[in-house]
């Protein structure tokens, strides 16, 4: 794992939250679409995945939502794009086991890494988590 410090980790969910660059209305049609908010947080999103021949072509959402649910699923939707239905599921998979302090493959989660310490404050853990859970419901429908 690349070694980052809290203030790097910081930045990069800090830049995101403020310019998220998948934050917008999806373009066309094809979307598959999942509403996801939370109880104890602001979190309101939907998020949408265009997936044609089992490769993931556009990744978006809209709503409103934390510092680290906007980060998170901005990071999450540029690692979407381009992959594969099994290089997604598998990426988020171990963005989970990352989640829940289990043993992961990091070579796969790229800047999503910084959120590697949001096990330490569980109530954080449903924020960092919600983009990707419903990323992980609709790949899972569409199988």
């Amino acid at each position: 794992m690349p070694i980052l410090t809290n203030e790097m980790m910081r930045a990069v969910i800090m830049d995101h939250s403020s310019n998220p660059t998948n934050k917008h209305t999806p373009k066309g049609e094809g979307y598959h679409k999942v509403h996801m908010h939370s109880d104890n947080c602001i979190d309101d999103l939907d998020i949408y995945l265009k997936v044609e021949n089992d490769h993931i072509i556009d990744a978006c959402f809209e709503g409103v939502a934390c510092t680290i649910s906007l980060s998170s699923t901005d990071i999450m939707c540029d690692l979407m794009k381009g992959k594969t239905t099994k290089e997604a599921l598998y990426m988020i998979e171990q963005y989970q086991h990352m989640m829940h302090e289990e043993p992961f493959d990091d070579e796969v989660l790229d800047e999503a890494i910084v959120f590697v310490n949001t096990s330490k404050q569980a109530a954080r853990i449903r924020c960092a988590t919600i983009g990707w859970n419903a990323a992980n419901s609709i790949l899972k429908e569409g199988k």
